[in-house]
């Protein structure tokens, strides 16, 4: 196990107005889980996403994206601090790091 900690290209740490807030990864990641997209390459996110919100609802959900891009905490802890299942965690931190991505890369 390394002592590197992953940082993410989010508003809250880096203070660059160019960068996604926590905010809009939030916003994009719960907007496709309600309803999934059906006609997109990346649907199955969509699902796995709208699962997951079903199951602990949007505040533990934006709460654990909070921790994970903000605090850079690992995926799995940050689910353990919200009573979220450790897979339940990678997936949420997947897609979330995912949609950061497209938003800070995309036009």
């Amino acid at each position: 196990m390394t002592n590197h900690a992953t940082v993410y290209d989010v508003q809250e740490r880096t203070g660059i107005p160019a960068h996604a807030s926590v905010d809009r990864v939030c916003e994009r990641l719960l907007d496709r889980a309600a309803p999934p997209r059906t006609d997109h390459p990346d649907a199955h996110l969509d699902e796995t996403m709208a699962t997951v919100v079903a199951r602990y609802g949007d505040a533990v959900v934006r709460e654990v994206i909070h921790r994970i891009l903000v605090d850079g905490v690992p995926f799995r802890t940050a689910a353990a601090d919200h009573d979220v299942a450790a897979l339940d965690g990678v997936r949420i931190g997947t897609v979330a790091t995912q949609v950061l991505s497209e938003l800070n890369t995309g036009p």
